[in-house]
């Protein structure tokens, strides 16, 4: 019979766009919930301005992600949506390049996640310091 468990983690992210590293949160959850067994791990952002990485952290890329996004998607006045901060219409366009969830193995109750990849929040809306992560097991 399989299990199905929601936590929600608060992220402050501040007034800077940001790669905030989630893998330590996601790893405590699945302490409580995984109890050493298989399955899988949804992360999920319920923002329309925010998204959700597995990649490399600390070594210069979640720096890369924000600059190639800045080249992408740069905060100037072409986008229609224009509430908020000058260019914010970029960052409701973001989930469509940097998804709103991953899912990730979960096996023996630890992430399957390779060496160098961690489980990232991307969040470039400088408006919004404050985020929820839904973080669902399915064991």
């Amino acid at each position: 019979m399989s299990t199905f468990r929601t936590h929600t983690i608060s992220v402050t992210t501040g007034s800077t766009e940001t790669v905030a590293d989630l893998t330590a949160d996601c790893e405590a959850y699945l302490r409580e919930v995984a109890d050493g067994g298989d399955g899988l791990l949804n992360v999920f952002v319920p923002h329309a301005t925010a998204g959700i990485a597995i990649l490399e952290t600390g070594a210069g890329s979640d720096t890369d992600l924000l600059s190639a996004l800045r080249d992408l998607l740069p905060a100037d006045d072409r986008w229609r949506h224009r509430h908020g901060s000058p260019g914010h219409g970029r960052d409701h366009v973001l989930p469509a390049f940097v998804p709103p969830h991953a899912t990730i193995p979960v096996i023996g109750g630890r992430l399957g996640l390779g060496t160098w990849q961690s489980v990232c929040l991307v969040d470039t809306n400088r408006d919004n310091p404050d985020r929820q992560v839904r973080l669902s097991f399915l064991g």
